[in-house]
């Protein structure tokens, strides 16, 4: 088998070859994805880009091609010529764009053998994603992800089409920047001029698009890359994308009204439909409803409140628990009344996982209450229970007992889980939440003082500009977020546009001045020369279109992820380097002793 540097370039892509192209004469460059030996001819599914077509290898078309025929497997780089010719009847593959033809070879050079992948392309199983990840350009050949690519580039292509056609400037932000709060740790970059001293990979472009607005610019977006040192998940990835948009002059309204058009069209390039006006609702309506400020709102189970009953009941787990504080909310499973106790049992140490103490429930039959804590309700308070939960017979009603924060967590855990088990969620639909009037602050308990709820430079709410002074607790931010089932996508606010106002949050926040000065002086110093109002947002381009593919997982959307530990396993990253760059840097390593 001999191979060959140079090559015939094709005349047509894999793909693209139909019934309008019999009887022309075709060159393909692609590999092999399939080989089968007839004895008399040799079959050869031979794949680019753009799709796969069978070639045949015929002994009295091309003997030196019979011959490379024979020696060819699995992923072998392959350049042949031939003649496109009408499958001969009862042998065409419908389920194949190319199916009615196939190429019957005159001439075939091997341009690079292959050894045989440790990842099958033809018939992709279940592979382990360490696997994966270690040969992730051969992962990159199979369908699955060759169809995430494109998904991803047609997605990114019309976002910038759609925005651009508003009117925004797409502008590049620095990447060496200087450390911002933004919630997690800073992948941080030595300087070799400024010994000592490090530039910090941007959370976000937070500050420099607000500067932007300073600037004039007035509609600002990127594809803006981000980089985030905290523990990952199926949606996180240390460095990820994020469409950043700013925008001067405008209110909340505007920001939603762009959002939703903007993935009306994004979405389309999938074939997806998404209705708007997407449904709104604050913060505060979120966690009574649903316990948590990313609901899923595709099927019901919302919560009820059962404090003010369970205050009186004798059931102490319920009365105790309200006494000191507590609360007592429950969902109506319904139509699953018929639950068996081991499952239940199951269920209880479903919610233990998630923080629950226990989980109370009450089967709804026919006679009444069928529940271990039956006995400690009176007729009249259990009516009372059946009338919240607006219970029918068939039903089941699951509680936590728990201060508030557990019980929102776990029952929302619980919620999930139910719809999960009771198949409650169709697949392919699509359920889009705004989430407004986030607290402005949250209490860190161990440092004692307030932090950002999202980032400090949110504007508060005009209507608690009162409480900044005496209870910044109550304070709500003009933030809001998109949830699509579930997931937090997008997430921005109406933006501090004054010194006073920013300093105000620096202080409650703990920062002093010195620290403000030497942190932030340059914004605020910028926000002295005439700053407009101005708003942004900035959805997660890797969540939305994982959504749009249909996986679970950030990583089958991203060409080279990373590991949950942050590791590249097909480079090595992150690597050692050598004693002398650390010398330029100025740098000298204290590692922890190896066990």
């Amino acid at each position: 088998m001999s191979t060959s540097s140079t090559f015939s370039k094709r005349t047509h892509h894999c793909g693209e070859l139909r019934k309008e192209h019999i009887g022309t004469q075709v060159v393909l460059n692609g590999w092999v994805h399939r080989r089968r030996d007839h004895g008399g001819l040799i079959f050869v599914d031979l794949r680019d880009r753009s799709g796969l077509v069978q070639i045949v290898f015929d002994p009295e078309v091309d003997n030196v091609g019979w011959q490379t025929a024979h020696d060819i497997r699995s992923e072998f780089v392959l350049s042949v010529s031939g003649e496109v010719r009408a499958r001969p009847e009862g042998t065409e593959n419908p389920n194949l764009a190319t199916g009615a033809v196939d190429v019957v070879v005159s001439s075939a050079e091997v341009l690079n053998p292959a050894e045989t992948p440790p990842i099958s392309v033809s018939e992709p199983g279940e592979v382990d994603d360490l696997v994966r990840m270690k040969y992730r350009y051969i992962d990159l050949r199979t369908e699955r992800m060759q169809r995430n690519l494109q998904l991803r580039h047609r997605a990114a292509q019309a976002v910038r089409s759609f925005l651009t056609g508003e009117g925004f400037w797409e502008v590049e932000t620095p990447v060496l920047f200087r450390p911002t709060p933004e919630g997690a740790r800073d992948y941080l970059v030595p300087s070799r001029v400024s010994p000592g001293h490090f530039y910090a990979l941007p959370q976000s472009p937070q500050i420099m698009k607000q500067l932007l607005m300073v600037s004039g610019v007035e509609k600002y977006f990127q594809l803006a890359r981000c980089y985030r040192d905290e523990d990952l998940r199926a949606d996180r990835q240390p460095e990820h994308t994020q469409i950043d948009i700013e925008m001067s002059f405008v209110d909340r309204e505007d920001i939603y009204d762009l959002v939703e058009r903007m993935l009306i069209t994004m979405f389309s390039v999938a074939d997806i439909e998404l209705k708007t006006p997407f449904p709104r609702m604050t913060h505060a309506e979120a966690r009574e409803r649903f316990g948590t400020d990313k609901p899923d709102i595709r099927f019901g189970m919302e919560f009820v409140d059962l404090t003010p009953i369970a205050a009186e009941v004798e059931f102490k787990v319920f009365s105790g628990t309200v006494a000191r504080g507590g609360q007592v909310k429950g969902i109506n499973a319904k139509g699953c009344g018929d639950y068996p106790r081991a499952q239940l049992d199951a269920l209880t140490d479903f919610a233990k996982q998630h923080k629950a103490q226990g989980l109370a429930w009450i089967r709804v039959t026919d006679d009444g209450a069928d529940s271990p804590i039956a006995k400690f309700f009176s007729d009249e308070e259990m009516a009372k229970v059946f009338t919240a939960f607006a219970a029918d017979p068939g039903d089941l009603l699951l509680m936590v007992a728990d201060e508030p924060a557990i019980v929102a967590e776990s029952l929302d855990w619980v919620r999930r889980e139910m719809a999960r088990r009771q198949n409650l969620i169709e697949e392919g639909t699509f359920a889009p939440v705004w989430v407004s009037d986030f607290p402005l602050f949250n209490w860190d308990a161990e440092s004692k003082r307030w932090d950002a709820e999202h980032h400090p430079f949110c504007m508060p709410h005009p209507e608690d500009w009162e409480y900044l002074d005496t209870d910044p607790g109550k304070v709500r931010a003009m933030a809001y977020d998109l949830v699509i089932n579930g997931v937090e996508m997008a997430s921005g606010s109406i933006r501090i546009h004054r010194r006073d106002i920013q300093q105000k949050v620096f202080d409650i926040m703990g920062i002093d001045d010195e620290t403000a000065e030497d942190r932030f002086g340059f914004m605020l110093k910028a926000f002295e020369y005439g700053t407009p109002p101005h708003a942004g947002i900035a959805p997660g381009f890797d969540r939305l279109v994982m959504m749009m593919a249909g996986e679970d997982n950030i990583r089958e959307v991203i060409a080279f992820p990373k590991t949950q530990k942050a590791q590249c396993l097909m480079s090595g990253a992150p690597a050692t380097v050598d004693m002398q760059a650390l010398r330029d840097l100025h740098i000298k390593l204290n590692l922890p002793p190896q066990d």
